[in-house]
């Protein structure tokens, strides 16, 4: 896969990503502001909730959401040099790189346009057990660091196994 390639797999996910939160965002807001709608039973709803915190409601005070701003544009500083050093053939990688990228400018679209916080949207209860409220761009941050994470213990554990070769091969000579 040439540069030109990996520049549209990657833009063309993270695009995606921010467009579908947008959407459903804006629908969830329109639609959700005075009710909730169940789905599966107790256990799946749309339910609108404002988070002004981050993920699983982590606040940090008056100033949560200039942090997070922060936090979020230097994410996406780091993110965008790990895609620069990311091979055009390292297709999984920049598609888990574009999740989290689109995922935290969705969230981040939220925090500038509004001092209530990002819209979040997606409730969830298993038994009595409640999983905190999220939404599009969080299931996209999510799923992208899972497999970021994956992507990168396996090339550590190759570059280990590499090693431990080459140190083998250097008793033997």
């Amino acid at each position: 896969m040439a540069n030109g390639a990996r520049s549209r797999l990657f833009w063309g996910v993270a695009a995606s990503v921010v467009v579908i939160d947008f959407i459903t965002k804006l629908i969830a807001v329109r639609t959700l502001s005075h009710r909730s709608v169940p789905l599966v039973g107790d256990w799946l709803s749309f339910h609108l909730v404002y988070n002004r915190g981050a993920a699983f409601g982590i606040h940090v005070g008056e100033h949560s959401r200039w942090v997070f701003m922060a936090l979020a544009l230097l994410a996406l500083v780091i993110l965008g040099s790990m895609v620069r050093q990311t091979a055009p053939s390292q297709r999984v990688r920049l598609i888990s790189l574009a999740l989290i990228c689109g995922g935290a400018v969705g969230n981040l679209i939220d925090r500038i346009r509004s001092p209530r916080g990002v819209v979040d949207f997606i409730d969830v209860w298993i038994g009595p057990f409640h999983w905190p409220t999220f939404n599009v761009a969080d299931m996209a941050v999510s799923c992208g660091a899972v497999l970021l994470a994956l992507i990168l213990w396996q090339e550590g554990r190759r570059e280990a196994q590499a090693a431990a070769g080459r140190v083998k091969a250097a008793e033997y000579s």
